[in-house]
């Protein structure tokens, strides 16, 4: 076989692991809070969470044309069938320790991270597209902060609406709606961060010469689709325990709040193209309204130790995909 066509092959094999990771590392993002509110038992959350990651993955690829072309140029990157296999593999690696300790770091980071490591350990720095990955970068930084504010201010005003309402009723109306939100919150799920295996495998067939344009093929939209579906069918329970737990204790008025505002800052960022961590954006949410509902109720403990996985996400992912290059260039 082809050596192109082989390292071709493993690139869109190792794009799909790592969707199928993806899912059930992020399964959690859609679902912990209803399953912590007991709103959907688990089973039924996980399959709806797999049914709408799915629907939202075949709905958009703006993100998947950002990640394809934003970061580094297929066209121009040397040696870029390996660098985007060192990407990924670094990428995964990183998923499975993050996964395995429970903590609910970012994949979107893991793989921008990747690639621009990879991309540099390949060509030096001026492999990177500056400004489009400074783009990604700030919507990487900039959508938690939007969601902890936008959560904040809405559980406010769900407060409002409701303060002289029946506790006990209240809550049981809040959640049969979180049905819906939970799903919102899947679907929208799907729209961003199944579109980056999209790209990561466009980078591929641009940079070994059977494509030449950025836009998405049927098949890998369908294979990427279906590989989150049934990752998110698997579940991530250690993450499902952090996020639905471990941060506030979530009723299900904070349930609703935290999934339409994580859901809206989503969908907005998928529907700009602008790819951003859904863990991030869903965890500042369920912050944010927890914030709103009584400060000293937030495990702050919690979120620091998610904090400070998120910063060094990137450049622990980085230098994994550049190490990774260093090694496969011996034997590639």
């Amino acid at each position: 076989m082809d050596t192109v066509l082989l390292i071709t092959i493993l690139v869109v094999f190792c794009a799909l692991a790592f969707d199928f990771i993806n899912g059930f590392h992020d399964t959690a993002n859609a679902i912990a809070t209803s399953v912590s509110t007991k709103a959907l038992t688990p089973r039924r959350a996980i399959i709806l969470a797999a049914v709408m990651n799915f629907v939202g993955a075949m709905t958009f690829t703006g993100v998947a044309k950002t990640i394809s072309k934003d970061i580094v140029d297929p066209f121009t990157l040397q040696n870029g069938s390996v660098v985007i296999l060192a990407a990924l593999i670094a990428a995964i690696t990183w998923n499975l320790i993050t996964w395995y300790y429970g903590i609910p770091s970012s994949s979107s980071h893991a793989i921008i991270g990747s690639i621009a490591g990879a991309a540099i350990a390949a060509a030096g720095f001026g492999a990177l597209h500056y400004s489009g990955f400074l783009k990604i970068i700030y919507g990487l930084l900039l959508s938690p902060i939007l969601a902890f504010a936008v959560g904040f201010i809405f559980y406010n005003i769900i407060k409002m609406l409701f303060k002289n309402s029946n506790l006990t009723k209240t809550n049981n109306g809040f959640r049969k709606v979180q049905v819906v939100t939970a799903a919102f919150q899947a679907y929208s799920h799907g729209t961003n961060d199944a579109q980056k295996a999209m790209g990561i495998i466009t980078m591929a067939l641009i940079a070994n010469g059977y494509t030449d344009s950025t836009d998405i093929q049927l098949w890998v939209q369908v294979s990427c689709a279906l590989a989150m579906g049934l990752g998110t069918s698997v579940g991530g329970w250690k993450i499902i325990k952090t996020v639905g737990g471990k941060i506030m204790k979530i009723r299900p008025v904070n349930g609703v709040s935290a999934d339409l505002t994580g859901a809206s800052v989503i969908l907005g960022a998928s529907v700009l193209g602008i790819p951003v961590s859904t863990t991030h954006v869903i965890t500042s949410s369920i912050l944010g309204v927890g914030a709103s509902h009584r400060l000293k109720g937030v495990k702050w403990g919690t979120a620091k130790t998610m904090l400070i996985t998120w910063c060094i996400t990137l450049p622990i992912s980085a230098l994994l995909a550049a190490l990774t290059y260093f090694v496969l260039n011996l034997f590639l």
